[in-house]
């Protein structure tokens, strides 16, 4: 009986903790769709003129509008994209109307597009979302320079290599066709949410844990006593 006492109080302690961690992660979870789900509200607001002095707190994700003109320059960020597979995001330098110099994400373009990619031969207007993105990190190769190959948006680097403030739009839509690029516009797509799996996880073990409590408690109480030695 003692054995059987202490297998139920391990099963109960065990499944007590594993039970607390899948709640904890739906707490979690909660948290997660209530941060993506004002991020969503901040992407999709009105936009506003570019701010003169832009916070990369503050303003993340803030929509602008934003009219100027491209001056010839562009930076090739390696992307791939599902069903459509390798390309680039097209990053060019834009000269706005107030004669500010700021970074445009214009968008994706196939590899074997690359070649077509021009720019407007007019001012044009572009709507879309202020964006500090964080892709460094201590594995990012360097970028091929000759080539013009870069492997992550490095917003400091790319700012001091084509000359303009460290200030990223991310294209949402363009006043005019942008040839073979399409933009690739910000959104929560890539912010991970996995807490609904993890708390799946949990229950799942803190099941099992009861089932193997149960079984290990019935063979136990099923054992017969030892005989004597006559």
């Amino acid at each position: 009986m003692g054995r059987i006492v202490f297998l139920i109080g391990i099963g109960l302690g065990g499944a007590a903790i594993l039970i607390s961690l899948g709640v904890w992660q739906v707490q979690r979870l909660n948290w997660k769709q209530a941060i993506l789900a004002d991020i969503t509200s901040r992407i999709s607001a009105e936009p506003v003129d570019l701010p003169a002095q832009a916070d990369p707190v503050a303003d993340k994700y803030l929509p602008v509008a934003v009219t100027g003109t491209y001056d010839g320059q562009a930076i090739y960020v390696l992307v791939s994209q599902k069903q459509i597979g390798a390309g680039y995001r097209v990053i060019s330098p834009m000269v706005t109307e107030a004669g500010r110099r700021v970074l445009v994400d214009r968008g994706f373009v196939r590899d074997e597009d690359r070649g077509a990619v021009t720019r407007p031969d007019r001012p044009v207007t572009v709507t879309g979302n202020l964006h500090w993105p964080q892709e460094i990190d201590g594995f990012t190769p360097e970028p091929d320079l000759e080539a013009n190959i870069w492997f992550a948006r490095d917003l400091p680097a790319m700012a001091q290599t084509l000359n303009t403030e460290p200030l990223l739009v991310v294209a949402r839509e363009t006043s005019l066709p942008d040839g073979p690029v399409t933009p690739l516009p910000v959104d929560t797509e890539g912010i991970p949410n996995n807490h609904l799996q993890y708390a799946i996880t949990w229950f799942s073990l803190a099941l099992i844990w009861v089932g193997m409590t149960f079984v290990f408690a019935l063979r136990g109480s099923r054992r017969r006593p030892e005989r004597p030695n006559l």
